[in-house]
């Protein structure tokens, strides 16, 4: 078969060829067991008119031999129409035989003669020439243990014949009908079934032209259905990946045209008459702040490339988070004391944790620093550590522009800032909170936010503890 045959001929083909067989199966099965049970039901009727006519012939012996001349009138039941008798002798010489037997001469064969001389009835099939076959029965008659006739029944076969040939040809005829009624009939629900597909194939034409937009409709729960679905599913997150990559991209060119449109800027007017040094000077550390936010842009960009692929590498090692809140409490002293702002220690637990020290204390610094950034002048962050079922619980807590509730659920996306953030804090990339939810996943923990707009934002962190460390 080729490969390129179409789904619905492979299928009628095999159901058309498997029907074949069984069809072929079947009829030899019944031709077989109809066989069997006609020659059965013959045998019992001969082996019946053997057993009456040998009682019948027992009333009519003297000593061990018959009486030959009144035989043929007493027994009218030896000239059955359907079945012909005769009476051998114990050496196998016909001694009489009933008016309607058609051939003058059946000579008992060897094989009865031996039985019959062993007690033992036998059943013969013979045809002679072109002749219909007769089916005997050869059945000793004894005296005592002494033979002294053999009675042999007979019947034609052709009924029988006649029968099974009629069967052999219903079965000719039918058989195939059937196959070729069932082919046309699996030809048309191969059809049926395999729409939906036909569909699925259009669908998927039209999304590969670009229109994501395109679903397949299905009211079934059948495999089909569930196919359909699966594949709607895919198209959806396909669709909703694709939407984020544009959006990525608008967003990453958005974030660095800003800064290459300062530098330029200021380049250029830099550049237009002669100026001191100091102007110069100042020029270029604005160019070189601006390609440092570009350079950090970039690096954060090239890490979560990795990390989507995979190639970012997460140690496994036992670290101790009360020492670690520890130092960042130190840091973010130093981040805050420009503008006032205190980050002091709530209850801070004794914890271990299985994870990469480096990438934990990157976690942790960015929510701090966020919450530094974005709380008022002369306001206090608060870190705390404590264990609940089994994880450990890092809450930052501070008092700043807070969040709504459509924000809370956006500011875990890459390059998604809010209208509140950029306001109060020029710099930044967002994506620090994107980086520190995948540092969070790898530790197979998650990172929440709860915010009240104008009030501050309350980070929560949440890591499996180490096996060892107790759990209340």
């Amino acid at each position: 078969m080729r490969p390129n045959t179409s789904i619905r001929v492979r299928l009628t083909i095999w159901y058309g060829g498997g029907l074949a067989l069984i069809m072929l199966l079947f009829a030899t099965a019944l031709y077989v067991v109809m066989a069997r049970a006609l020659e059965d039901q013959i045998d019992r009727s001969l082996e019946e008119a053997a057993v009456a006519a040998s009682r019948s012939l027992e009333e009519h012996r003297f000593g061990p031999f018959l009486l030959l001349d009144d035989l043929a009138q007493a027994f009218p039941e030896l000239a059955l129409i359907d079945k012909f008798f005769q009476i051998f002798g114990p050496q196998g010489q016909v001694t009489l035989q009933s008016a309607n037997i058609k051939t003058r001469n059946i000579p008992l064969s060897q094989t009865a003669l031996q039985s019959s001389l062993q007690g033992r009835a036998v059943f013969e099939t013979v045809r002679f020439h072109d002749e219909i076959p007769i089916r005997l029965l050869s059945y000793p008659i004894l005296h005592g243990q002494t033979l002294v006739n053999i009675l042999r029944v007979g019947t034609s076969l052709q009924p029988e014949e006649e029968m099974l040939a009629r069967l052999v040809f219903v079965l000719l005829i039918g058989s195939p009908l059937a196959v070729v009624v069932s082919v046309l009939g699996g030809w048309f629900l191969a059809g049926r079934a395999l729409r939906p597909v036909d569909t699925i194939t259009l669908t998927a034409q039209r999304i590969a032209g670009g229109d994501l937009t395109q679903r397949i409709e299905t009211t079934s729960k059948d495999e089909i259905g569930r196919l359909a679905s699966t594949f709607n599913d895919m198209i959806a997150r396909l669709e909703a990946s694709i939407r984020q990559i544009r959006q990525f991209s608008a967003d990453a060119s958005h974030e660095l045209r800003t800064p290459l449109t300062i530098t330029k800027g200021e380049t250029e007017l830099a550049l237009r008459k002669p100026r001191s040094p100091e102007v110069y000077r100042e020029a270029l550390e604005s160019n070189l702040e601006e390609i440092d936010r570009m350079s950090r842009i970039v690096e954060e960009l090239m890490f979560l490339s990795r990390a989507d692929l995979g190639e970012v590498h997460v140690a496994s090692d036992p670290v101790q988070l009360d020492t670690l809140i520890q130092e960042i409490q130190l840091q973010a002293m130093v981040l805050g004391k420009e503008r006032h702002i205190e980050t002091t220690l709530g209850q801070v637990e004794p914890l271990q944790v299985l994870g990469d020290e480096w990438r934990l204390r990157e976690l942790i610094l960015n929510v701090v620093d966020n919450a530094v950034k974005y709380s008022s002048s002369r306001g206090t962050v608060q870190i705390s550590l404590t264990q609940y079922h089994g994880m450990a619980r890092i809450v930052v807590q501070d008092h700043g522009i807070g969040m709504t509730p459509d924000e809370q659920r956006l500011v875990f996306d890459r390059f998604y800032r809010t209208d509140a953030a950029r306001a109060h804090a020029q710099k930044g990339t967002g994506l620090g909170l994107s980086i520190c939810k995948w540092i969070a996943e790898a530790h197979h923990g998650t990172i929440e936010v709860a915010s009240t707009f104008g009030q501050g934002s309350c980070f929560t962190i949440a890591l499996p503890l180490l096996p060892a460390t107790p759990v209340r």
